[in-house]
């Protein structure tokens, strides 16, 4: 390698930094890739993590463009070199992995590779991918390998760090799916008990209002009303659950177009006037997309539902590499000191434990009579 110690170490110190500063497995994954590439100057790299039927669950590469990974088609399956790694748990240096009996060919598209250097990441006894990279970045003679025993400890070490942070991400994926799937589990209760008392009074309300239709009729004019109050209540219920539950439109288009989708909606729903502006944000970490997606939904649902605004303006902005979001309503807000017991009632504690959890933080501007500002700050990757 042409660095030396200390750059050398500096340099695997960041990618270790970087590696522990994501929380997604697709994140950690995409991570660990680009710094193996950059680490051992790699033309290209790539990581696999098996699946249980002979394929990949996922598959990521690092110095092949979008057009090239197209072109090349469906994702490799378990066989040849990817399989010995896998299989034997064991290093792979080769000189040109073209010429080696196990290999298997490559689809048309796929970039010409010779030079070689692949290992296993594993947990315990567990294999849990296959990393590698070809064509080192160097003078070479024909027919040896430019990676290097050094290059194979590094990439070992890297390895190690790699099977943490992977197990990390995926230990915080599925407790996030727990908590969701708890999440679910609780708004599916409230919306069956919610929603059924409303219908069922609905239902007898209407009752009342047949048998009265010709013998009062002003009574059963009053009841009538009665089943449209309850009707509107019954449906601002399913809009409030349904508003709750995380879209698959925010993995699909990101934040900036859900939130300008769902705010439409909610504007087209209901009498105030809810208008969005997005400035300027890019892509967050998924766990940070849906922190903000569900805190402009708490601060919305309270704005439209219990302040009387006539105008909700959400704002989205860049801020120093993350994102700042603003609900501001000019409804007849409330003293925040004064409703501390109130907090979880009105989603306070909720905004707060969401936006502390993916490093964040909320502020909350009101006084009675002078409308409500809900801001949520999310630092950069």
């Amino acid at each position: 390698m042409s660095q030396g110690p200390r750059s050398g170490l500096a340099a695997v110190s960041s990618a270790l930094l970087a590696m522990s500063r994501h929380l997604e497995v697709r994140d950690v994954l995409k991570t660990i890739v680009a710094s193996a590439r950059q680490l051992l100057d790699a033309q290209y790299a790539a990581l696999g993590v098996p699946d249980d039927h002979g394929g990949f669950a996922q598959f990521v590469v690092d110095g092949v463009s979008d057009e090239q990974w197209k072109a090349i088609g469906p994702l490799p399956r378990q066989h040849g070199i990817l399989a010995a790694m896998l299989q034997e748990a064991e290093v792979e240096r080769l000189a040109d992995v073209r010429k080696d009996p196990r290999f298997e060919g490559w689809p048309s598209a796929h970039p010409d590779m010779s030079d070689f250097l692949g290992l296993p990441i594993r947990d315990g006894d567990e294999v849990i991918g296959a990393l590698f990279l070809a064509n080192k970045n160097c003078p070479k003679p024909e027919g040896s390998c430019g990676f290097t025993e050094e290059d194979e400890e590094l990439l070992s070490i890297l390895a190690q760090h790699a099977a943490i942070a992977l197990t990390n991400a995926r230990l915080y994926e599925r407790s996030r799916e727990l908590t969701i799937a708890e999440e679910r589990s609780r708004l599916a209760h409230e919306l069956h008990d919610a929603v059924s008392q409303k219908l069922f009074s609905l239902r007898l309300t209407a009752q009342a209002a047949t048998a009265l239709v010709d013998r009062d009729p002003a009574r059963a004019k009053g009841e009538l009303h009665q089943v449209a109050a309850l009707a509107a209540e019954a449906a601002d219920e399913l809009r409030a659950a349904v508003v709750e539950l995380r879209p698959a439109a925010l993995d699909e288009d990101g934040l900036v177009a859900t939130l300008r989708t769902q705010i439409q909606v909610l504007d087209r729903a209901h009498s105030a006037r809810v208008t969005f502006a997005g400035r300027g944000v890019k892509a967050l970490p998924s766990a940070q997309e849906e922190a903000v997606l569900r805190v402009a939904q708490e601060a919305l649902h309270n704005a439209l539902r219990h302040s009387g605004a006539e105008h909700v303006d959400v704002t989205l902005d860049r801020r120093a590499g993350g994102a700042v979001l603003r609900v501001t309503d000019d409804g007849g807000g409330f003293d925040p000191k004064a409703i501390r017991t109130a907090g979880r009632h009105l989603g306070l504690v909720s905004m707060r434990d969401r936006a502390s959890g993916v490093g964040g933080t909320l502020t909350v501007e009101s006084a009675p009579g002078k409308g409500t500002v809900i801001e949520m700050e999310v630092p950069g990757g």
